[in-house]
């Protein structure tokens, strides 16, 4: 059931955002998703770096971190555009940048002069390596992040050595300031006060490397990219037609058994490298061995029907596309769209429900300056 957006958490709260590329930007997403009204601030002319995109500024990367959000355009720099920032600040809730330390200084935008303007702003900084000590001026990317930060290792196959995946640092410092912000308007609700929210990517990415640091501290173990797939039980297997599926083979014996049955293998937890949970571990590449040429003589298909009628731990390893065709991800509507500029925007919607209650309305990415006029009553930025 569709939720009438009036019914979201932070309906009624302010944001204005100084977000470019990821982090900030994704802050301000979470909350826009979750009801906030988000003011996008940007630089005339240029807007977010991450805009520009093969000659236009409405680029996928800037589309993926900015939906239900307005946008206006200010360089704080002159003193009649700081003023109408100004005014926009006195009524705001939160105020959120990922400038390298020194930089909302010189625009006018610095935590101690916005909490003189407005003491009940909650204002969130976003850094690279924080906003002191000796790595604070270091120019700072979602590649630098995760190397610093120790999470990076666990990712880069040590066979064939290269980066892979999205941008995990920048989207999890975004997640994590929007935690902060969230317990800062919470508090604010009992004090009146606002908050400094600080949040740095290499933090951000350190705490999420949570695990990697528990075992080290408790084991006196360092990992590497093998380590959690190897006490996981997890696997990735390639079918007869050259697609993928993945198990997931935890702890559970039934899981083996139902695995042995689904394989047409009853003997096979009597060899050695299947014994038990600790033998599994040791020999993992043995296990991998073993399974690889057996799935490889059926399609992908008839595995998942098969392990999935014994309910073996499974799922294909999906493209983008077999999500969306996926049934439960056609009952849980994951994908959702609204006309906007450059014709229909799809997303994913949040995954949040409230009340068993889904929101399904999204605003598509604004142009740049899109909303001058309703705003600051000026001219909008010429039509991209």
């Amino acid at each position: 059931m569709q939720a009438e957006q009036a019914a979201l958490p932070l309906a009624g709260v302010t944001v204005l955002e100084m977000g470019t590329f990821i982090t900030g930007p994704c802050a301000g997403m979470l909350l826009a998703d979750l009801g906030a009204r988000v003011i996008k601030v940007e630089q005339p002319g240029s807007g977010d770096p991450f805009r520009a995109y093969k000659g236009t500024l409405y680029s996928p990367h800037f589309q993926t971190y900015n939906r239900n959000k307005q946008s206006i355009t200010l360089d704080t720099r002159q003193p009649e555009d700081l003023a109408a920032f100004d005014a926009l600040a006195r009524d705001a809730d939160v105020f959120i940048q990922n400038f390298r330390p020194g930089v909302a200084r010189k625009l006018g935008v610095d935590w101690e002069r916005l909490h003189a303007l407005n003491p009940r702003l909650v204002y969130a900084s976003i850094s690279g390596f924080g906003s002191s000590g000796p790595d604070a001026d270091r120019p700072a990317f979602d590649t630098v992040a995760q190397a610093a930060s120790g999470f990076l290792r666990l990712l880069v196959n040590p066979v064939h050595p290269r980066v892979v995946g999205p941008a995990i640092a920048d989207a999890m410092t975004g997640f994590y300031t929007a935690q902060g912000v969230l317990a800062a308007l919470l508090q604010r609700a009992a004090t009146g006060q606002g908050r400094l929210v600080e949040t740095s990517m290499f933090e951000a990415m350190a705490h999420f490397n949570l695990d990697d640091f528990t075992h080290l501290f408790a084991a006196g173990q360092v990992m590497d990219a093998y380590s959690r797939p190897h006490v996981s039980q997890s696997y990735v297997f390639q079918c007869s037609d050259g697609l993928w599926l993945a198990l997931h083979m935890s702890s559970p014996p039934k899981f083996w058994e139902n695995l042995a049955q689904a394989v047409e293998q009853p003997h096979m937890l009597a060899l050695p490298a299947f014994a038990s949970r600790d033998a599994r571990i040791a020999h993992y590449e043995d296990v991998v061995a073993h399974l690889a040429p057996i799935f490889a003589t059926r399609p992908r298909a008839d595995w998942l029907a098969r392990l999935r009628a014994l309910e073996v731990p499974t799922a294909p390893v999906a493209t983008t596309v077999e999500v969306l065709e996926n049934e439960q991800a056609r009952h849980l509507q994951l994908q959702v769209s609204a006309t906007g500029p450059m014709g229909e925007f799809r997303t994913i919607r949040s995954p949040i429900s409230f009340d068993g209650q889904r929101n399904l309305d999204v605003t598509a990415p604004p142009l740049l300056g899109q909303d001058n006029a309703a705003i600051l009553g000026r001219r909008a930025e010429a039509a991209e």
